[in-house]
C-alpha cells in the first residue's frame, strides 16, 4: 500500500457536493481516505473569467500502481460531469495526482510530483494544513517550505459552509 495525496476541486454545480461525491467514489474505487483537509474557496487560476473554485486535499491509502490510480480518477471525473475541453476552463471536478509516496514518474500523460504544486498556493494551503512537513522528493523542501516560498498571491481561504 502507499499513500498518495490528491487534490479535488471545482467551481461548476453544488461544489460542496461534488466534492463530498468525488471523496465517496475516491474511497470506493483508489483506496481508504485516512486524511482530509477542510474545504477551501479559491480563486480561479489561468483562466480568471470563471466562478470560484472549492478545493481539498485528501491522502489516501492505495494498493493501485500510479497508472492504474490514473485511470481510476479519470473515470470519477467522467462518472461525474466531467468535460474536457479548454485547459483551465470551468468544471465539475478535478482530480489531481499530487504525490505518489515518494516516487518520481515521468510520463507522457502523468508526472508524478504534480510539477506545479510549488507555483499553487490553491494547492499548498490545504496541503499545508494536513501534511506541512511532508517532503517533496523533486525539490526536497517540506510543504510549509514550499508554501512560504510560493509566489502565487491568489487568495485561498477556508470555506465557511452554512
Amino acid at each position: 500500500m502507499k499513500e498518495v495525496i490528491l487534490l479535488t476541486g471545482g467551481n461548476l454545480g453544488n461544489r460542496q457536493e461534488n466534492l463530498a461525491q468525488a471523496k465517496l467514489l475516491i474511497e470506493q474505487r483508489c483506496g481508504n481516505v485516512i486524511k482530509s483537509s477542510s474545504l477551501f474557496e479559491t480563486a480561479p487560476w489561468g483562466k480568471t473569467n470563471q466562478p470560484n473554485f472549492l478545493n481539498q486535499v485528501l491522502i489516501v491509502e492505495t494498493g493501485h500502481h500510479p497508472i492504474a490510480l490514473l485511470e481510476a480518477i479519470l473515470g470519477i471525473e467522467t462518472d461525474m460531469g466531467r468535460t474536457r475541453g479548454v485547459k483551465n476552463d470551468a468544471r465539475t471536478i478535478d482530480i489531481d495526482i499530487l504525490y505518489f509516496g515518494q516516487e518520481i514518474h515521468s510520463e507522457p500523460f502523468l508526472s508524478i510530483p504534480h510539477p506545479e504544486i510549488k507555483n499553487r498556493r490553491f494547492v499548498l494551503v490545504p496541503l499545508n494544513e494536513i501534511a506541512p512537513n511532508f517532503i517533496d522528493p523533486v525539490h526536497q523542501q517540506s510543504v510549509n517550505q514550499l508554501l512560504t516560498s510560493c509566489t502565487d498571491m491568489l487568495e485561498v481561504h477556508k470555506f465557511e459552509h452554512g
